[in-house]
């Protein structure tokens, strides 16, 4: 019988998360999900458990085929949340927070996109593709650039878009973004839970194929500071009203029902982010908010298309590169719920 490689995955107790991994291999024939057993691991190591009680468990929740393994031809990815000894969840499970806003909110329709941006960084910590002493030409010709003079590691982008495509992930688009050796990936549309996961995969993946090129994904959301984009993860969302119900008056009253909640959702936006969110480089400020038709230096931008029928999705500009979209996509489904009743109580058509 073949042995198969099960590689779990999961999240370290650190304010911005880390991935964590370890490898199981097993005759047991993998069919789904349940068919992975928990595992434990020592708590101490990733900051979830002290020293004297270290014991965590992962336990499964999404089972996505590894072909980013060029060795074994029967490999997974087991992305798995934490727990505690006695079953319940851990501390730094915000996955299970998750699910659980979205048991209190009912928003289970939502959907959401998002837009992955981050750099790569050699060994020595200088960016790809940038010369050894001075900077390279300003802005202007890299952002959807070709050739080597505008791009860097694309064949390392290709690799990475094919794996994910091959773990099932909902990947739609890639583009060298405006800064030197600075990328993006799009995932979704997909629900809250499932595009979580996704992007969480999708970053495990970009840290093994960089293993290969001796390369590593940076998510800071400055990280060349001076005259230079930042990274962000932009979250497009809508709800059910949104996408089959509002007219343009709901979604301007939306828009400015919305900023009222924009310093709680600036805690669950990433570390960091003040650097980036400075009112330059198609940004807002940070703890000011805006929101205009296809403008990407307010705060929410209504894409063309919602402006051109009526209804659809918006985009919030302000989530950095690093965040937990556990966490951020939490904070916005409970703001997004906020709203839609403030809209109520103020007489309007929801």
């Amino acid at each position: 019988m073949m042995t198969t490689r099960l590689e779990y995955v999961w999240l370290d107790g650190y304010k911005t998360p880390n991935l964590r991994s370890k490898v199981r291999y097993t005759d047991t024939q993998i069919r789904s999900i349940d068919d992975c057993v928990s595992w434990g691991f020592d708590g101490s190591s990733t900051k979830q458990a002290e020293g004297s009680d270290s014991d965590c468990v992962l336990r499964p929740v999404r089972l996505y085929y590894n072909s980013a393994d060029t060795v074994n031809s029967s490999s997974y990815l087991v992305l798995c949340e934490v727990d505690n000894a006695d079953g319940t969840p851990h501390e730094s499970n915000f996955r299970n927070k998750l699910q659980h806003t979205l048991s209190e909110t009912e928003q289970y329709e939502m959907l959401f996109g998002l837009e992955q941006e981050y750099v790569l960084r050699n060994m020595d910590d200088s960016l790809c593709g940038w010369p050894e002493s001075g900077l390279p030409k300003p802005q202007g010709e890299y952002y959807c650039g070709i050739g080597c003079h505008n791009t860097s590691m694309s064949q390392f982008v290709e690799e990475h878009t094919r794996a994910m495509m091959d773990a099932g992930l909902t990947v739609h688009g890639t583009n060298a973004e405006v800064m030197l050796g600075q990328w993006e990936y799009q995932l979704g549309p997909q629900y809250a839970l499932e595009v979580a996961d996704e992007l969480w995969i999708s970053r495990y993946l970009l840290y093994k194929i960089g293993e290969r090129y001796g390369v590593y994904p940076d998510f800071h959301p400055k990280p060349m500071k001076g005259d230079w984009n930042g990274s962000g993860c932009h979250i497009n969302f809508s709800t059910e009203k949104m996408r089959h119900e509002w007219t343009m008056p709901d979604i301007h009253k939306f828009c400015e029902e919305f900023g009222k909640y924009t310093p709680d959702l600036l805690e669950v936006y990433g570390e960091h982010n003040k650097e980036r969110l400075t009112g330059e480089h198609e940004t807002s400020a940070y703890g000011e908010y805006s929101y205009g038709a296809s403008d990407r230096g307010c705060s929410v931008r209504i894409p063309y298309i919602t402006m051109t029928s009526g209804r659809g999705y918006l985009e919030d500009r302000r989530p950095s590169s690093n965040i937990d979209p556990y966490q951020a996509i939490s904070g916005l489904i409970d703001s997004v719920t906020v709203t839609e009743k403030d809209m109520v109580q103020v007489d309007y058509k929801v």
